[in-house]
C-alpha cells in the first residue's frame, strides 16, 4: 500500500459516485413515468451505497493487514535470548573471501539490519556492484582504494594533454610509485592521444576509516597493501531508502558472484535457496547477463563479443578477483613535494591537472569517509579506563542521508562501558580485538545475553535495552553500528547517569535507603562513560590499546 497516499483515499469514493446520477438514469429511460422516478432514485441511492459499502470494505482490510505487517514486526522484537555470533557464511574468492551473518535470526530481524565480513588478499579487487539498502563500513585491517559512483556527478578526475617529450621530463624527476605508474599511462598515450582516461574520485582507505555508502551507489575496493585488507558492513534493511523487501541484496556490474547470504552451507534454508535458484536457471550473474546481447550492443555501440565480456559469459570468478597486471588509476600526488615538481613542469596558461572541475552539487563533493580510530578523534577518554570516538551526521552530514552512525571503543583491562540503553537506535556491535564480558537485560529485567565476547563476533543490542560490558584482562575494542544518524544514550551509572539527574529523596524512596546512601550512590562514580576498574592501571594496559 506505499503507492496510496492520502489523497489517493478520498479521491476513490469520489470516482465510485460520480457515475451514480439520477438525471442520467432518468435521460437514459425511454419516457419516464412520475410513478418510475421514485423507484430509480431509490435504485441509485442503493448501487451508491453499494459501491460505498465494497470500498469501505476494502480500506479497513488494507488498513488491518498494515496494522498487522506492523505488529508482526513489533513482535520480532519481542526476545528472550540473544547470542554473539560468529559468521553462517563464507564463500572463497579469487583473491579473498566473502562471510556474513545470517540475517534471518529473530535479534538481526528486530534491528533490520544484515552484516558481513569481506577480506581482499593483497592485489585483489572487489568487483563493482550497488545494494538496495544504505551502507556503513569500517576498515579493521589494512589499506586499500575505495571508489563510488556518485549518480549525476562529473568525473573529476583525468588525466592531462601533453606530448611524449614533456611526460618523459617529468618521468625523470617524479619518484617512486608514481613516476612508475605514470610511465605506464605514458606508453599507452604513445600511441593515441585520442582517448583519456577520466573517472569520479577514487577514495584511499586504511584502518579506523568509517565509509557511507548510500543506497544504490556503485562501489568497487581493491587492496594495494601487503596485508589483507578486512572490513565489515551494515546493511540497513528497515531503511526508508529501502523500497524492496527486508532482504539484503547485492547487484553485481560484473563476475558471476555467488549469493551472499542466502547460501548456509549444508544448512536446510541456503540448500533450499541455492536449488531453487539452479532450477530457475540464470544464476550467479551479474545485471548485463539479464539483457540481449544484441540489444546491450547497440545500447552500448559495441560488438558483440564486447558485450558478451560484459555479461560475463565464459567468466567463472566470483566476486573477488586478482588483478592482472598494473593496477593504476588518475590520482593526485601524495606529497606537496611531489605536487610541486607537478606543477613546475605544466606549461605557462595550461589548466592544470587538479584545478577545479566545475563541482556544482554538493552531494558530489560530500565528505564520505572519516577515520574514528586515531586517538586524537576520542570524544571521551580517561587514563584508566580507555577512549570512545563517536561519528553521526553533525561530524559526517552524508550520515543524515543514510540514517545510521558509528562509534569505536578502546577500553583497557577490567575497565567498563557504563551501563546504559540507547533512546533511538539500535545497536550492532562487532568485536575488533580483545573480549568482554556483556549483559543485555530487557523491559521485563530478564538477562537476554550474559556472554563473553570475543574478536571477530557481532551481537546486537535492542533499541531501549539496557547494556553492560566490561573488557577483560587481554582489552576490548568494537566497532558500534546504529540505526539513527544522531543515536542518543542515557547512562545508568557516572557523573552523566539518569541516577545522578534524580533527586536523593527520590533514590531513597524507591530503593528503600536513607538519604546519605541515595548521595553516595549519585556521586560514587565521577567518570562520565569509560569507567574504571579497581585492578585497572597504565601498567596492565595491553600494548594494542596504546598503539591504536
Amino acid at each position: 500500500m506505499r503507492f496510496l497516499t492520502h489523497h489517493s483515499y478520498f479521491s476513490l469514493p469520489y470516482i465510485l459516485y460520480s457515475p451514480i446520477n439520477t438525471n442520467s438514469l432518468l435521460t437514459a429511460s425511454p419516457q419516464p413515468t412520475t410513478s418510475c422516478l421514485p423507484l430509480i432514485i431509490t435504485m441509485a441511492k442503493h448501487l451508491a451505497l453499494g459501491f460505498s459499502l465494497c470500498f469501505l470494505v476494502l480500506f479497513h482490510g488494507c488498513l488491518a493487514s498494515r496494522q498487522q505487517s506492523q505488529f508482526s514486526q513489533q513482535n520480532e522484537c519481542q526476545l528472550n535470548q540473544i547470542q554473539a555470533r560468529e559468521p553462517d557464511n563464507r564463500i572463497e574468492c579469487e583473491a579473498g573471501r566473502i562471510e556474513s551473518w545470517d540475517y534471518n535470526q529473530d535479534d538481526f530481524q528486530c534491528a533490520g539490519v544484515a552484516v558481513q565480513r569481506i577480506t581482499i588478499e593483497s592485489n585483489g579487487l572487489h568487483l563493482p556492484s550497488y545494494t538496495n539498502t544504505p551502507r556503513l563500513v569500517y576498515v579493521v585491517q589494512g589499506r586499500g582504494h575505495v571508489g563510488m559512483v556518485l549518480p549525476g556527478c562529473p568525473e573529476t578526475f583525468e588525466e592531462s594533454e601533453q606530448s611524449d617529450e614533456e611526460q618523459q621530463g617529468q618521468q625523470q624527476q617524479w619518484q617512486g610509485q608514481r613516476g612508475r605508474q605514470q610511465q605506464g599511462r605514458q606508453q599507452g598515450q604513445q600511441e593515441s592521444f585520442e582517448q583519456l582516461d577520466r573517472h569520479q574520485r577514487v577514495r584511499r582507505v586504511k584502518e579506523g576509516d568509517v565509509i557511507a555508502v548510500p543506497a544504490g551507489v556503485t562501489c568497487w575496493t581493491h587492496n594495494h597493501g601487503n596485508q589483507p585488507l578486512v572490513f565489515v558492513s551494515l546493511f540497513d534493511m528497515s531503511n526508508e531508502r529501502n523500497q524492496l523487501d527486508q532482504n539484503p541484496r547485492k547487484f553485481y556490474l560484473a563476475g558471476n558472484p555467488q549469493d551472499e547470504f542466502n547460501q548456509q552451507g549444508e544448512q536446510g534454508r541456503g540448500q533450499q535457496g541455492r536449488t531453487r535458484s539452479q532450477q530457475q536457471g540464470n544464476n550467479n550473474n551479474n545485471i548485463f547477463a539479464g539483457f540481449d546481447t544484441q540489444l546491450l550492443a547497440d545500447a552500448l555501440n559495441i560488438d558483440q563479443q564486447t558485450a558478451q565480456r560484459l555479461q560475463g559469459q565464459n567468466d567463472n570468478r566470483p566476486q573477488i578477483v586478482r588483478v592482472q597486471g598494473r593496477f593504476d588509476f588518475v590520482e593526485p600526488p601524495r606529497s606537496q613535494r611531489e605536487e610541486r615538481q607537478m606543477q613546475g613542469q605544466q606549461m605557462q596558461g595550461q589548466q592544470g591537472q587538479y584545478e577545479q572541475n566545475g563541482m556544482e552539487e554538493l552531494f558530489c563533493h560530500m565528505q564520505m569517509k572519516q577515520n574514528i580510530g586515531k586517538p586524537k578523534m576520542a570524544d571521551v577518554y580517561s587514563p584508566q579506563a580507555g577512549r570512545i570516538s563517536t561519528l553521526n551526521s553533525f561530524s559526517m552530514p552524508i550520515l543524515r542521508l543514510l540514517r545510521l552512525s558509528a562509534e569505536r571503543g578502546f577500553f583497557y583491562n577490567n575497565a567498563i562501558y557504563s551501563p546504559h540503553w540507547n533512546l533511538n537506535a539500535h545497536e550492532v556491535y562487532y568485536v575488533i580485538r580483545g573480549s568482554a564480558r556483556v549483559q543485555v537485560v530487557n523491559d521485563n529485567g530478564e538477562t537476554i545475553l550474559d556472554d563473553q565476547v570475543r574478536q571477530g563476533q557481532l551481537f546486537i543490542v535492542p533499541q531501549n535495552h539496557a547494556v553492560l560490558q566490561k573488557a577483560m584482562s587481554n582489552g576490548y575494542e568494537y566497532i558500534a553500528f546504529k540505526t539513527d544518524d544522531n543515536a542518543m544514550m542515557n547512562t545508568m551509572a557516572g557523573r552523566t547517569s539518569v541516577l545522578r539527574a534524580l533527586p536523593d529523596v527520590v533514590l531513597a524512596n524507591a530503593y528503600q535507603m536513607d538519604r546519605e546512601q541515595a548521595r553516595n550512590l549519585k556521586y560514587n562514580r565521577q567518570e562520565t562513560v569509560a569507567l574504571s576498574s579497581s585492578r585497572s592501571s597504565r601498567s596492565q594496559r595491553s600494548w594494542w590499546a596504546l598503539d591504536a
